[in-house]
């Protein structure tokens, strides 16, 4: 009998010990944030919160603040989610009230949330607080504030913290409701900043209320890197000046970093430029792009599309600019790049390694720059000059570039995935006997610039013939669709045109795209397919003396061009804005 008891006891025990290590833990309870609302003095509104209550719902309670709040519609006990709705009696005196309600689950696990209610007097105005108050920004913020005013509205007044406020668009006189638009420039300092303002009506009657603002400044960059450094993911960092990486540094920039290049022109314009015998390894993803724009794009790490600036605006700080120690066919080896002022050594390119390496380049959007150091001498968005074979560029595009998208001065680098979209000048330029191959391109402009090719310069012989494949352009105007220079150029074969796809030509005439191009050229024209616009006719298109090196399609019929599939809208602004 006492072998059956012991026996029964440790059964007990083992089972107590079995269910006490498999006792769940129960996720805290969580509570909705209602929008903003108002209430007049002494009047009632209700308040809605919705809840989860993972270990179920056990009792609720509520405090206020401006007024008195009671709980109308209670939770259901053991329920793990459902709403409670509050009664909140709003006081005596108009300014700003609260609710906050408390939930305790059935593991007396609590939390709580407020609502925030503007209390307002009969007849006297009232602010709304924007939806956005939570607003995130680097460097300014437009804000508005809608209002009413049953007397009338006179003026408003700005109280900001941690930056600086201005009336960017006020109401008009005696208008009886309406909006004011507050401009909130950052301070110096990340963190909270705020802008309150006071609507006064013709009767002197006054309301407030008070948007808040989380700030990001990003880190500044005020001079070259001169030892091996990385950009992290997540913050974002602002060219103060033209920064270059030294020979022989390393410059990483991880995935989802924003590079913002601050207002400058002529000899100041900012850019960033990679030193021969320098590397950049800005390596982004797919899913996590690295951003180069300006610094009045109010973009943030893990945006892709600007939330303030347009696709075509231009010219706002300078750009991207890779120089090697690769073969150039120049009048000089090295030679000064363009867009940077000769008395900057570091801007020299070119040399005698076919296969030099300055970095890897991926999954990158260069945006809105072009910035001109002087009369016809802009910085391109991506300058490549006399860039190896050794460097890895691939998934790149460049938005609203002043200057050309990308251009190659020599050298032999390749470059895949490419997008150049609203480029001031040509999206396409190359010179000086590029030996490359562009592969899987679209360009989209709604001018007629899309490719100015040349070759090497005086006696100079190229690197090699470059190629351009697997196309596609979007062009506004037929004309000079191909800019073909030979006013130095005496050497022939280093051009092939393979798999390119003209796409939506809207002018009527004329139609001939190749500009002086002289017999000495040996081109490979190889499948190429144009839309015609209206009556155009296909021998208008393409001529070289008596030959047609095109074939005309119907739109969308199109068997060539550049698989756009790679272009996808988690990294590339011209695909999430369908652009293509």
């Amino acid at each position: 009998m006492k072998t059956i008891k012991r026996t029964l006891f440790f059964a007990v025990i083992a089972s107590l010990a079995i269910l006490t290590g498999c006792q769940k833990n129960y996720e805290i309870p969580t509570i909705s944030t209602p929008a903003t609302q108002n209430v007049e003095v002494g009047k009632a509104i209700d308040v809605s919160f919705t809840y989860t209550a993972d270990a179920g719902f056990s009792k609720a309670n509520v405090t206020a603040a401006g007024g008195t709040a009671t709980i109308k519609t209670n939770g259901t006990a053991d329920a793990t989610s459902g709403t409670i709705v509050v009664t909140f009696n709003a006081g005596t005196a108009a300014g700003a009230g609260s609710v906050t309600l408390t939930v305790t689950d059935t593991e007396s696990q609590i939390s709580s949330n407020t609502a925030v209610l503007t209390v307002f007097e009969e007849g006297a105005p009232l602010v709304t607080t924007p939806a956005n108050s939570s607003t995130i920004l680097v460097n300014s913020v437009n804000i508005t504030f809608p209002f009413t005013a049953e007397g009338g509205y006179k003026s408003s007044t700005l109280v900001p913290t941690n930056g600086t406020a201005v009336i960017k668009t006020d109401a008009a006189a005696n208008a009886t409701s309406g909006n004011v638009v507050v401009t909130f420039t950052a301070g110096s300092e990340s963190g909270a900043g705020s802008v309150a303002i006071s609507v006064t009506d013709n009767n002197n009657k006054v309301a407030t209320a008070t948007a808040v603002i989380d700030i990001k400044k990003g880190i500044s960059v005020t001079s070259n890197i001169s030892a091996n450094t990385t950009w992290e993911t997540g913050k974002i960092y602002i060219l103060e000046t033209r920064v270059a990486v030294l020979s022989g540094v390393t410059l990483t920039i991880q995935p989802g970093v924003v590079v913002k290049g601050n207002a400058g022109t002529g000899s100041n314009a900012t850019a960033l430029m990679i030193a021969r015998g320098g590397k950049l390894m800005a390596e982004g993803t797919a899913t996590s792009p690295i951003i180069f724009t300006s610094l009045s794009d109010n973009i943030l790490p893990g945006q892709v599309a600007s939330p303030n600036l347009a696709p075509d605006l231009d010219g706002l700080w300078g750009g991207l600019l890779i120089l090697g120690n690769a073969p150039i066919a120049a009048t000089a080896n090295p030679k000064q790049i363009e867009g940077i002022p000769p008395s900057d050594a570091n801007g020299l390119y070119g040399g005698t390694d076919p296969a030099d390496n300055s970095g890897s380049i991926k999954y990158v959007s260069i945006r809105h720059g072009g910035a001109n150091i002087g009369e016809g001498n802009e910085i391109n968005g991506l300058t490549l000059g006399g860039v190896g074979s050794g460097t890895v560029i691939e998934n790149v595009e460049i938005i609203a570039n002043q200057d050309d998208g990308i251009e190659w001065f020599g050298g032999t680098v390749n470059v895949k995935n490419a997008v150049v979209w609203n480029a001031g000048d040509d999206a396409i330029d190359t010179d000086q006997g590029w030996g490359g191959t562009l592969d899987n391109f679209i360009v989209i402009t709604p001018f007629d610039k899309c490719f100015e090719l040349d070759g090497p310069e005086g006696s100079s012989a190229p690197a090699a013939k470059h190629i351009l494949k697997n196309g596609r352009v979007r062009a506004g105007n037929a004309v000079g669709l191909v800019d073909i220079d030979d006013a130095n150029d005496s050497k022939d074969s280093y051009l092939d045109f393979m798999n390119i796809y003209f796409y939506k030509l809207k002018s009527s005439s004329p139609y001939q795209t190749f500009d002086a191009i002289p017999r000495y050229y040996a081109f490979d024209f190889n499948h190429f397919e144009v839309v015609l616009p209206g009556t155009a006719t296909l021998q208008q298109i393409f001529l070289k003396g008596s030959d047609v090196y095109a074939t005309a399609v119907a739109e969308g019929a199109n068997t060539v061009g550049a698989d756009a599939s790679v272009f996808t809208s988690t990294w590339s602004w011209a695909a999430a804005a369908n652009a293509f």
